[in-house]
């Protein structure tokens, strides 16, 4: 039997593991489920809703408001949320599940030592934890040397195989030749090592290797504006303008949008300026780059934690204590020069640098450095969900969209801190995650 037609068995199972519930109070993912929390935040507005409740009905939202509005079938499943917020799945634009903390293991060593075979296994257990951590979807940008194999973990999701976050995949990402690792400075020049991305050089090359990761099943499909090849380790362009524009150019001919890891100013605009619909990372951009993202309407995702990350492994950081490394000052200049001029920010945090299911770091980051908390939840939900283009799926509470939802304990539309304590997990109707089930 194929493992579409057991989803809704595989459903009530993973509730089960995840849950630790009994058979008799899973909650199965199909039919109505009355959601009862203290309060509602619908990504609508700024402020949750005390006293509301949500309907969801075979997978799918069908009323929200306050409880005595809205009407449930006698037959209902009624789960209760004391003390916690309701609010729609939380969203990270730029994940890598195909990789694990630097401080376990480099970033060479995963790519070089860790056999695609292992690292499917773990991206599978990453996704989990992503999932339970009230993360329900995940844009992937790269797999970092293993291949296509997020096109079978995005499968083995999407069948019910395997618990996961909805996931948007970008396959090998595109570099410029000899600009990305591992190697080539620092290998001996004979040895072919894997590479952590698909290499390029000219617009021929460039053209074909955006069809080959569109028709191995990329969503999105990811370049490398700039990285560190300059002469003294300083990040520069690396693809040149026509390189890029041809990957932009193929890629929106077959629906795909494209993001760019761009760090550098002349990176940053020299993507926007191809087309590219998002900017990763932008650390350098100056205040003129930043108004050409606002003018393109290219979206931002910041990835603040990646750098409090590297901060930490490498430069002896400890978050919260002491003064931020010049890197960490670098990215929140950016980030408060982007919200200024009101650029497009969604939350994409590069998580795979940090550990999976510690993704809250990066709405908290970004309220550390100058958003409110509902702009950052925001930029996890909506914002994000308009990114990927699937504002009419998911991203919101409300009648006919994806009951992807999770609850916290507190209220992170005040206390932003609080998306550390997920209670409730719920995607596609599924229940992943719930402390009490009452049928």
């Amino acid at each position: 039997m194929r493992w579409k037609q057991r989803q809704a068995g595989l459903g009530l199972w993973m509730a089960l593991m995840v849950t630790g519930a009994t058979a008799a109070t899973a909650v199965p993912p199909k039919g109505d489920v009355l959601l009862v929390p203290d309060r509602v935040w619908t990504a609508d507005g700024d402020a949750a809703h005390p006293g509301w409740a949500v309907l969801v009905h075979d997978g799918a939202i069908a009323a929200v408001g306050p409880a005595d509005s809205v009407k449930a079938p006698a037959d209902a499943t009624r789960i209760t949320l004391p003390g916690a917020t309701l609010m729609p799945g939380l969203v990270d634009l730029h994940s890598h599940v195909f990789l694990h903390p630097y401080n376990e293991t480099l970033w060479n060593d995963q790519v070089l030592k860790e056999p695609q075979d292992y690292r499917t296994l773990e991206a599978a257990a990453h996704a989990k934890a992503t999932l339970l951590a009230g993360f329900t979807t995940l844009r992937d940008l790269g797999t970092e040397g293993a291949g296509y194999a997020d096109v079978s973990v995005k499968r083995a999701i999407d069948e019910g195989m395997i618990p996961g976050p909805r996931l948007f995949v970008a396959t090998r990402a595109i570099v410029a030749t000899a600009s990305y690792g591992p190697g080539p400075r620092g290998f001996r020049p004979d040895i072919d090592l894997p590479g952590g991305a698909q290499e390029v050089s000219g617009v021929d090359e460039a053209i074909r290797a955006t069809r080959e990761q569109a028709g191995h099943g990329a969503d999105w499909i990811k370049l490398y504006a700039d990285y560190r090849v300059g002469a003294d380790g300083s990040t520069q362009p690396t693809l040149s303008l026509a390189e890029m524009k041809a990957i932009v150019d193929t890629a929106h001919l077959s629906g795909r949008p494209v993001a760019a890891h761009a760090s550098s100013d002349e990176g940053v605009r020299l993507a926007v300026e191809a087309g590219v619909d998002s900017i990763e990372h932008g650390y350098g951009a100056s205040e003129a780059t930043f108004r050409l993202l606002k003018q393109h309407g290219t979206a931002y995702e910041p990835t603040l934690t990646a750098v409090e990350a590297t901060a930490q492994y490498f430069e002896h950081y400890v978050p919260g204590q002491g003064e931020p490394t010049a890197r960490m000052k670098e990215a929140e200049r950016a980030f408060r020069t982007a919200l200024k001029l009101g650029v497009t920010i969604g939350n994409g945090s590069d998580v795979g640098v940090f550990t999976h299911g510690d993704n809250w770091r990066e709405p908290a980051n970004m309220v550390r450095d100058g958003m409110t908390p509902p702009q950052a939840l925001h930029a996890a939900t909506n914002v994000a969900a308009r990114i990927l283009r699937r504002s009419d799926s998911f991203g919101r509470i409300a009648p006919g969209l994806r009951a992807d939802l999770a609850a916290f304990t507190g209220d992170p539309s005040t206390h932003i801190d609080d998306l550390q304590h997920p209670v409730f997990v719920m995607k596609d109707g599924t229940v992943y995650r719930s402390p009490a089930v009452t049928p």
